[in-house]
């Protein structure tokens, strides 16, 4: 009951955010990033108990560096934060409008989801991003995290709540579960109080969520990313973002896990590649051809497995190619269309792949680690949906909306 009482609450407050003005909810954001700058070093020594903990249990290096919190990260959070005050207010906006023969005036509004439930796990950041996504959205937010950050996101709610009830807002704005198992089960049977469920963690909490819960789930797979260097790729550029998207920050989803290279860059372009990340303690998993032309013996060779592995690590999966079809083949069967790239100068091979392949984000000379909606100018956001209802890509303000039908008449009947 505890859990199911949590959600009427949520959706109450919902009904008072959803007719809130921008400054009400710009307002409660303000004194969120505020309250995190004030009480950071509480944040952070609940933090270092976590990532003690973590260590102490051997969490692997990428979970671990996903749940750290330092001075620069909060920072970034709190950054984060104003960002998502600084953006337009989504709701209300009119997407279109006409008029009827008979007068009536027929507009399609933007509305808030109404209580949106975030269910994570090693990231405490998404704590605060969720909370400032949903207010700004005029949703209610049930947050749902994982046991590995249990002290970091259990103070960090506390802090965005007291900043909810200082600025007037209801409390049920924003909800707080801890890890335990029965209430996540009774979460995932609220649909009469729960609009959406947005996941953020590993496949096995997505998979358990979409096969028990009555509430619709965003999926967001896990990102399987590719670079393929093309023939005509400008080889300066492609060293640059390999390096960039295998290890500006390998343990997260937009981080490339499979390096394909067309056979005739293969020659001139794996030997610099290899050496670039061999310095960076990359480990390079090759097929045949590209183990014949880096003539390493003590080179893993690649199988299916690991081109089907998201490897969340400073380590990459290498296969040569013949050509753009075989490239886009090998997407299409390991991918998991999240962020693919591919390096060329050919525009008609640009154009072909990003017309073919099925990701959320597609890449012409760039890296995929800018798969962000903070990269992408939309402030924070909540995962990288790989769906394609009712969003696709950055889960962000405009995706925690929908829209409803608002028509005005004059006395008009149907006759």
């Amino acid at each position: 009951m505890k859990v199911e009482q949590t959600c009427i609450e949520a959706r109450r407050a919902s009904r008072v955010l959803a007719g809130l003005p921008r400054a009400r909810k710009d307002d409660a954001l303000g004194a969120v990033a505020d309250a995190l700058r004030r009480r950071s070093a509480e944040i952070l020594a609940e933090n270092e108990e976590d990532v003690r903990l973590a260590r102490e249990n051997r969490l692997a290096d990428a979970l671990v560096d996903r749940l750290l919190l330092d001075e620069d990260r909060l920072a970034d959070i709190e950054a984060a934060v104003h960002d998502v005050a600084a953006l337009p207010d989504p709701v209300g906006e009119v997407v279109e409008g006409w008029r009827l023969d008979n007068g009536v005036q027929v507009r399609r509004v933007r509305v808030p989801l109404g209580v949106v439930a975030v269910i994570y796990e090693a990231r405490p950041n998404v704590t605060v991003d969720a909370a400032a996504l949903c207010l700004k959205s005029g949703n209610a937010v049930v947050l749902r995290g994982g046991t590995a950050a249990v002290h970091t996101n259990r103070i960090l709610a506390e802090v965005v709540q007291g900043a909810v009830i200082e600025t007037g807002l209801p409390r049920e704005a924003v909800s707080y579960l801890g890890p335990d198992r029965r209430e996540l089960a009774e979460l995932l049977k609220q649909r009469d109080h729960v609009d959406l469920i947005v996941p953020r963690g590993g496949e096995e909490l997505k998979e358990h969520l979409l096969e028990h819960s009555k509430v619709p789930v965003i999926y967001a797979a896990g990102g399987n990313c590719h670079v393929y260097v093309d023939a005509a790729a400008d080889l300066d550029k492609a060293l640059a973002i390999v390096v960039n998207a295998k290890c500006q920050r390998p343990g997260v989803c937009n981080a490339a896990e499979t390096l394909l290279v067309h056979r005739r860059a293969a020659s001139a372009f794996l030997p610099r590649v290899a050496d670039e990340l061999g310095r960076r303690g990359v480990e390079l998993i090759v097929d045949k051809p590209a183990g014949d032309i880096l003539g390493d013996p003590s080179l893993k060779r690649a199988n299916r497995t690991h081109y089907a592995t998201e490897f969340l690590a400073l380590t990459l999966a290498v296969r040569v190619v013949g050509s753009l079809d075989e490239a886009l083949d090998h997407i299409a069967t390991y991918g998991t269309r999240h962020s693919e790239a591919i390096v060329t100068e050919d525009l008609a091979a640009a154009r072909r792949f990003s017309a073919e392949v099925d990701a959320a984000c597609v890449y012409v000379n760039a890296s995929t680690r800018f798969t962000d909606g903070a990269e992408f100018g939309l402030g924070a956001e909540l995962g990288i949906s790989t769906q394609k209802l009712h969003v696709r890509g950055p889960i962000a303000l405009r995706e925690l909306t929908c829209v409803k039908y608002e028509l005005w008449g004059d006395g008009q009947v149907r006759g």
